[in-house]
């Protein structure tokens, strides 16, 4: 297992990088590049024997990427499995009797025989904690009129639990057995069921389920779904609760098209045990979520209206929520973070009538979720909101410097230092074929460059590549210093020999891969700046590693000051 995970962390050759073609290039694509790269590197245009010697490394890589890319069925396995999978013996997808489509369907069927093999191996136990805790006491505008509570810290304590957990024994991949079962504790008094289910899923659109739980009155519950056209679904479920003296049925039945790519509607009826109709609508985008729900109901009828905005570049979240109706209304903001893989925190005040002020606070750790709900006020006061808003802030900033930070940070480093380590002979390797790439270039760079000059073209004029503070955009006579520094490499040479009729394309995927470049920062962010004259004009440009180039570009061109 061990042995697995360093591979997993050591760095494989690129081959679609190395012949700078994009991964869906076709066969004529691909001996294009290979026939332009093997001029640049063939050992026959070097008499010097150690220029040969160098010319002759990079032209058998040249030629190993070139046999796996042109070759469909070693292309599909590299496509699916990378190097590794091409230097395994005895796998079964490596037939040479079958198509490149069957050995892509071959590599799904053994992915799908080890997804179930881990299933039976896993129980997926799922659990939830709350804990209710009643700190009206700290802002109770009579507690000069009565003697201070005698509670858990001065007058907050504990008013409830809720102990939920559950765990599945997947039979097939089909077949799913679950069990589950919840206390609940309010005031002293205290409730608890079990629950036994199982699901069949017939197919990608429909299930079935039968769930038994014994507890508060035994009940018994059917529940299905069934896609009904592409955009049309129904969810329903019938069940039967069994009290003292009666049976009480129920059954719940819900409705949903897809209006459009991102917006759902559902249209859900109850009847028996509860009695209402409502109406839902979700979108939900990259950037943002947004529910609006009415429902009318004998117990209750109300609207709400829930909008999430999402902060994808730092893992964040923000809601807001607001509903209104018989039984009373509330508005709802908060706030949730990813503080980690695994690991989610949020916090939301409730401003509600009648209830008052509440602070939710939740955290969800892999499976496991723990939420506590603190009420601080019965009633709609300024100190109550103010804090549970403040506090939060306060708290987590201060948890987030002292210890979550640098946790995380030196997590960061030992695993960098760890995939340092396992590819430091590698890294190495990738140097110093790079340099060599570069003494052979040196023909090919100064007749592609005249050719650029003569003609107004595409002359790559600095071009360096790693980490670094990206200078005045405005301020060309600005340069980056390379020398001396470990971070940074001059790549002008290898990117004007890629210069083809005076335009240049790279694809997406991490620069560090082409011929004559190599990773001077090994784990670190990196970036790629260009100067470059275009009918004799200045332009300049900066990438982020991974980020696709093709230039020349209008927007690149720096006006002279």
């Amino acid at each position: 297992m061990e042995d697995d995970s360093e591979q997993d962390n050591i760095i494989e050759e690129d081959y679609y990088t190395f012949l700078n073609v994009s991964k869906n290039a076709t066969p004529e694509e691909i001996h294009h590049a290979y026939r332009r790269q093997s001029r640049l590197v063939h050992p026959d245009k070097h008499v010097d024997p150690i220029l040969k010697k160098k010319a002759e490394v990079l032209f058998s890589r040249t030629n190993r990427a070139y046999e796996v890319l042109s070759d469909p069925h070693q292309r599909a396995i590299y496509d699916s499995l990378g190097i590794r999978g091409l230097e395994t013996q005895g796998w079964e997808i490596v037939q040479r009797t079958r198509t490149p489509q069957e050995i892509r369907e071959e590599y799904e069927r053994i992915a799908r025989e080890r997804a179930e093999r881990r299933l039976e191996q896993r129980t997926n136990p799922k659990g939830n904690l709350t804990i209710h805790i009643n700190a009206t006491d700290l802002f109770n505008k009579y507690e000069d009129d009565y003697e201070g509570g005698d509670g858990l810290f001065g007058g907050i304590e504990v008013s409830g639990m809720s102990f939920q957990q559950s765990i599945e024994a997947p039979l097939t991949l089909r077949d799913t057995l679950t069990l589950y079962g919840q206390v609940d504790t309010q005031n002293g008094t205290g409730i608890g069921s079990v629950n036994f289910s199982g699901r069949r899923s017939f197919s990608s659109k429909s299930w079935m389920e039968l769930d038994v739980g014994i507890g508060n009155g035994p009940v018994v519950s059917l529940k299905g779904y069934r896609s009904l056209t592409q955009r049309l679904f129904f969810t329903g479920a019938t069940m039967l609760q069994f009290k003292t003296n009666e049976a009480r049925p129920g059954l719940v039945g819900s409705l949903g098209l897809q209006l459009d790519k991102r917006t759902v509607g559902y249209l859900t009826c109850k009847a028996g045990l509860q009695n209402a109709m409502s109406t839902m609508i979700v979108r939900e985008t990259q950037n943002s979520y947004t529910s609006f729900t009415i429902q009318f109901g004998y117990l209750s009828t109300f609207a709400s209206l829930n909008y999430t905005y999402k902060l994808a570049e730092k893992k964040m979240k923000l809601r807001g929520a607001i509903k209104a109706g018989t039984t009373g209304a509330y508005i709802e903001y908060g706030a949730e973070k990813k503080i980690s893989k695994h690991s989610t925190l949020s916090a939301a005040v409730r401003v509600a009538v009648p209830a008052g002020v509440t602070l939710r606070i939740k955290l969800v750790r892999s499976s496991q979720t723990y939420l506590f709900p603190i009420h601080l006020c019965e009633e709609i006061l300024p100190a109550p909101v103010f804090y549970a808003t403040v506090a939060p802030i306060i708290t987590w900033t201060i948890i987030k410097k002292l210890i979550i930070d640098p946790v995380v940070n030196e997590q960061r480093e030992k695993e960098k230092d760890k995939q340092k380590e396992l590819n430091k002979s590698r890294m190495l390797e990738k140097k110093k074929d790079a340099q060599a790439a570069i003494c052979l270039m040196m023909a090919t760079f100064s007749r592609i460059r005249s050719d650029e000059e003569a003609k107004g073209g595409l002359v790559i004029t600095k071009a360096v590549y790693g980490r670094f503070v990206y200078p005045n955009k405005h301020n060309y006579n600005e340069e980056i210093e390379t020398d001396n520094r470990d971070d940074v490499i001059d790549v002008t040479i290898p990117l004007q020999c890629l210069v083809v009729g005076s335009k240049l394309v790279l694809h997406e995927a991490s620069k560090s891969e082409l011929p004559g470049f190599y990773d001077p920062c090994f784990g670190e962010d990196k970036q790629l700046l260009l100067q470059y004259l275009f009918h004799h004009q200045t332009h300049e440009c900066v990438i982020k590693d991974t980020e696709p180039l093709r230039i020349p570009i209008q927007s690149h061109r720096v006006n002279p000051t």
